[in-house]
């Protein structure tokens, strides 16, 4: 038996069986996110370079079925979540960075259109049939940042010695105005 989030059918298709595919893959499994990722590790030097980073998993689920009692609409509910290596922009350091990604699609052919489904993210389906995995691939492809950095600022290199400053020295710009108040009690 094959991936099905390999095969080829048409949204109807999938909808019409209810069609629920759990994701477990890896970053190098999706061509275009790996292009990504690796244009970006490239501006590490080689020994910086994280090893095996298209191995890092790739879980989550997607759900097909219909928005409409009349089963004209198709819909897709995917929930998708990985950690990829990334380059920090502020310090240049590759760090792991959680990336998510929760989606209500309506998959709807180019002409067709929906009106009062607004709960839902509409999908322009561009072929008849359409493969899963393109549909994971873009969603993960959106979550990530246009620059990478640490969410944690204590990790950046580039602010570790701001933070530490800041630390040590506790005299604030108002630390004035306090002493002048409290005096003034």
């Amino acid at each position: 038996m094959g991936n099905p989030l390999r095969e080829r059918r048409t949204a109807a298709e999938w909808a019409a069986g209810a069609q629920v595919i759990e994701i477990a893959e890896k970053i190098g499994d999706f061509e275009r996110l790996s292009a990504i990722i690796g244009a970006d590790l490239a501006a590490l030097d080689a020994a910086k370079m994280p090893a095996d980073w298209r191995a890092s998993a790739v879980d989550g689920r997607i759900e097909f079925g219909f928005a409409d009692a009349q089963q004209l609409l198709p819909t897709a509910t995917l929930t998708v979540a990985t950690t990829v290596d990334a380059v920090c922009q502020r310090c240049l350091e590759a760090f792991r960075l959680p990336l998510e990604a929760e989606a209500e699609l309506l998959l709807l052919e180019l002409e067709q259109s929906a009106d009062g489904y607004d709960e839902y993210e509409v999908w322009e389906l561009e072929e008849k049939q359409l493969q899963p995995l393109d549909i994971v691939e873009e969603m993960l492809v959106m979550a990530m940042p246009f620059s990478a950095m640490h969410v944690d600022s204590a990790s950046c290199k580039a602010l570790a010695p701001t933070v530490q400053a800041r630390d040590e020295d506790t005299t604030t710009p108002f630390a004035a105005l306090r002493e002048q108040m409290a005096q003034d009690k």
